[in-house]
C-alpha cells in the first residue's frame, strides 16, 4: 500500500470516527432536550413501567381496587408536594410542612368539635393559619436573608411546638368528629366506585388542585416569575420582577395548600393526631424530586410532583404485594431519588 493510500484510508477512518461521534452527541442531545422540554416525560414513563412490572410481579396489583387504593394512599402527600413544588421552583425547600399540615388539622377540629365554630369558619381558619405560617417562612427568607433550609429547619421545630401545646398532645377520634362535625371527614367518602375501584372525593381534590396549579404556573405572570426567581433571582430582579413579594407569596401559598390538605388529611385518617404525617416532609421532598423538579430550582412541574408521589406509592403497594420486607422498600425508593438527582445533574451539566 503506498503513503497515499494509506493516508486516505486513515482519514477516512477519523471521518466516520467524528461522524459517529457527532450522531452519538446528537443522540444524547436530542434526550436531553427531550427531558428539559417535557419534564413530566420520564415519571410518566417510570409510572407505566412501574404499573406493568409490578403487574407480572403480582397480577393481584392491576386490579382496580389495588391501583385506586394507591392514590387513596398518596393522596395527602401529592397535595402537600404540589405546596414543596412551588417552593422548590424557586431554590427554596421547606422542612416545616407537616407541622403547618398537623397544626392546621387541630385548628379546624378543635374549633368545630370541641367549640362549636360553624364548619366553614372552622376550615377558613384552619387554612388562614396554615398561611399565616407559610408567609412567616416566606418573609424570613425573603426580607431577613436567611437561608431556607435554616429558616424551615428551626420553625418546624417552633411549630410542631405549637403544635404540641394547642393539642395538649390529645387526638381528636373518630367518633367526636363524626358526632360534631362529620363534613371534615367528607374528602374520605367514595366519590365513585367505577369497577371495584374507590376514588374517594380527596383524589379527585388532588386531581382538581394539580391542574389548577399547573394553568398558574404555565399561563400566568405569577407563574412565569417563579421559574424566573429559581433559574436566576438577580437577573429576575434586574427584569423588574419583585423577588421579595414574589418570594413571601410563594411561601404563603405554599402554607394555604399545606391547610387545604389539613382538611383532605382529617377525611383520609378519620381521626386528627399530633404524631400523625411525621414523616411527610421528606415524602413530599422525594416525590417533588422523583417527579422531575430541579432541587437547584426553575425547572420542574406540578404534574411531575404527583406523578412522584404516585411512583413511590407504586412501588410500596408493588413489593409489599410481593412479598418484599419494608427495608428494601425503603431501599428501592432510596435509589429512585439518586438517580432522579443523577438526571438532574446530568441535565444542568448539558445546559451549561
Amino acid at each position: 500500500m503506498s503513503q497515499s493510500e494509506f493516508e486516505t484510508n486513515l482519514n477516512s477512518v477519523d471521518s466516520a470516527v467524528a461522524v459517529f461521534e457527532r450522531d452519538d452527541r446528537t443522540f444524547l442531545s436530542n434526550v436531553r432536550n427531550a427531558v428539559r422540554n417535557y419534564p413530566t416525560l420520564v415519571p410518566a414513563l417510570v409510572l407505566i413501567v412501574s404499573i406493568l412490572i409490578f403487574g407480572i410481579i403480582a397480577p393481584r396489583f392491576l386490579s382496580p381496587g389495588v391501583l385506586s387504593l394507591v392514590l387513596q394512599q398518596v393522596t395527602v402527600i401529592g397535595i402537600v408536594a404540589i405546596a414543596q413544588t412551588l417552593i422548590i421552583l424557586t431554590a427554596g425547600i421547606d422542612l416545616s410542612v407537616g407541622a403547618i399540615l398537623v397544626l392546621s388539622t387541630f385548628v379546624m377540629g378543635r374549633l368545630s368539635v370541641s367549640y362549636g365554630v360553624p364548619l366553614p369558619i372552622a376550615i377558613s381558619a384552619g387554612m388562614a393559619i396554615g398561611t399565616l405560617m407559610g408567609a412567616f417562612n416566606g418573609f424570613l427568607v425573603a426580607k431577613i436573608k436567611l437561608p431556607p433550609f435554616i429558616v424551615t429547619l428551626g420553625t418546624l421545630s417552633v411549630f410542631t411546638a405549637l403544635k404540641l401545646w394547642y393539642s395538649g398532645s390529645e387526638s381528636i377520634r373518630y367518633s367526636d368528629i363524626d358526632a360534631n362535625a362529620p363534613s371534615l371527614l367528607w374528602f374520605g367518602e367514595a366519590a365513585a366506585r367505577p369497577f371495584g375501584a374507590t376514588i374517594t372525593y380527596g383524589g379527585i381534590a388532588l386531581i382538581l388542585l394539580a391542574v389548577v396549579f399547573w394553568f398558574i404556573l404555565q399561563h400566568t405572570a405569577w407563574g412565569r416569575h417563579v421559574y424566573a426567581i429559581g433559574d436566576d433571582p438577580e437577573a429576575a430582579a434586574l427584569s423588574g420582577i419583585k423577588t421579595d413579594k414574589t418570594l413571601i407569596s410563594v411561601y404563603a401559598v405554599a402554607g394555604l395548600i399545606c391547610g387545604f390538605g389539613a382538611w383532605v388529611a382529617i377525611g383520609r385518617v378519620g381521626s386528627i393526631s399530633p404524631i400523625s404525617f411525621e414523616e411527610i416532609n421528606l415524602a413530599t421532598i422525594t416525590a417533588v424530586v422523583i417527579g422531575g423538579t430541579s432541587l437547584f430550582g426553575g425547572r420542574g412541574s406540578i404534574p411531575g410532583s404527583v406523578l412522584g408521589a404516585l411512583i413511590v406509592g407504586v412501588f410500596t403497594t408493588g413489593l409489599s404485594l410481593a412479598g418484599v420486607d419494608d427495608y428494601w422498600q425503603m431501599f428501592a425508593v432510596g435509589n429512585l431519588v439518586l438517580i432522579a438527582v443523577a438526571l438532574d445533574q446530568w441535565l444542568r451539566r448539558a445546559s451549561q
